[in-house]
């Protein structure tokens, strides 16, 4: 997963609120203790790696060892960030390029399945 140059950078809770870039992002490296009750052997109960999605009832985390695991938020106890990886959202050009790409890949799947839908394309107009 490589390891980013962490010297010299520093946490900013307070002032602008510009300068603050806090909360956790795509690509971000976290560790995630888990509640030990869920697991029969509690070392089990920790997960270290990179944060690769984070959805409403789980996160997707690509742990050290190099696998894929999905973490549901109820067994979360506590998240540590370890290190940002990106920019912050608004400034993530890669990003935000790739969310609109996305948008458009999405739109024209929509489209595509309107216009299979009942062999015609005003499926979604009432009466």
């Amino acid at each position: 997963m490589g390891s980013p140059e962490l010297e010299g950078l520093e946490a900013i809770h307070d002032g602008d609120l510009l300068e603050r870039r806090q909360g956790l992002r795509r690509d971000d490296f976290v560790e995630i203790h888990l509640n030990v009750q869920a697991f029969a052997n509690p070392e089990d109960a920790y997960v270290r790696g990179r944060l690769i999605a984070s959805g409403k009832n789980s996160l997707e985390v690509l742990t050290e060892e190099g696998t894929c695991e999905f973490i549901s938020r109820d067994a979360i106890v506590k998240m540590v960030l370890v290190a940002h990886t990106r920019p912050a959202y608004i400034d993530d050009k890669e990003l935000l390029a790739y969310e609109r790409e996305d948008m458009k890949r999405r739109s024209k799947l929509h489209e595509k399945v309107e216009k299979e839908t009942k062999g015609n394309d005003d499926s979604h107009l009432w009466g």
